[in-house]
């Protein structure tokens, strides 16, 4: 049964979707069976692995709407392995919609359980915000991997996100956990960005990895050739570290399970 990862952070522009389409594509390249679920109404993990929203029939609105069986939405990407249930234009209107649905929280998690099985991982896009998509995507999942960046106001609404993911835990989801924070858009030659790392490090301990993501231009310039960066520019220093830190991932769960 494949592990559930949400990858969340309320805070825009810190390298959510970047890191979730990027370790998703470096978790195929392990051999892994991946599903990105594209739970932002932005889209922007649908469109940054190479597909035109507007031009989906189907999408997530679907599933969480209207009881559209997850394997008749599923679309296979540019990577061996890698497959997406995208973002449409219509997601934005879901949030609303929820709330008028019975068990709203629950409708992702109630969709997956008929294809976790096909899966090694399922990663989920969430919006940078808590509303019902996120709370549906914490309540489907194992685990959360919290991207931060590396810049002032980066713990800023940390703490309402750490509230909710105890909400979601205390009444939704028992098994949830915080798998783990990466840290993101690093610059080493600026004094800040090593602060910050050490204040994340101090804040949230052995949660923190190791890899170290920098602000990388051939990163940045991945997702218009819709693409991630290990087809972009596989020798680049941010695909470099998005393989480590795939792998150091991999690494911690293995230890987990020897345990």
């Amino acid at each position: 049964m494949g592990k559930i990862i949400s990858f969340s952070n309320q805070k825009g522009g810190v390298g959510k979707t970047t890191t979730c389409v990027n370790m998703s594509a470096y978790l195929a390249k392990q051999g892994k069976k991946v599903l990105l679920i594209d739970m932002d109404p932005q889209g922007n993990a649908t469109t940054g692995l190479g597909l035109n929203k507007s031009g989906i029939k189907n999408s997530v609105y679907n599933v969480l709407i209207d009881d559209t069986p997850v394997k008749d939405v599923i679309i296979p990407t540019k990577i061996d392995r890698l497959e997406i249930l995208p973002a449409g234009i219509d997601l934005a209107g879901a949030e609303v919609e929820l709330v008028y649905i019975k068990n709203r929280e629950k409708r992702l998690q109630e969709a997956l359980k008929k294809v976790e099985k096909y899966y090694d991982f399922i990663t989920i896009d969430c919006p940078p915000s808590l509303g019902l998509l996120t709370i549906n995507a914490l309540t489907a999942s194992d685990s959360i991997i919290i991207p931060i960046q590396c810049e002032y106001f980066a713990l800023e609404g940390l703490s309402q996100l750490m509230n909710t993911i105890k909400l979601v835990k205390k009444h939704l989801n028992k098994k949830l956990e915080i798998e783990g924070v990466s840290l993101t858009m690093y610059d080493g030659r600026a004094i800040v960005s090593r602060q910050i790392a050490e204040e994340i490090r101090r804040f949230f301990g052995k949660k923190v990895f190791n890899t170290v993501v920098p602000r990388n231009i051939r990163v940045s310039e991945a997702p218009s050739h819709g693409v991630p960066v290990m087809l972009h520019d596989p020798k680049c220093a941010g695909s470099r570290a998005y393989d480590e830190l795939t792998k150091e991932f991999l690494a911690k769960g293995e230890i987990k399970d020897v345990e």
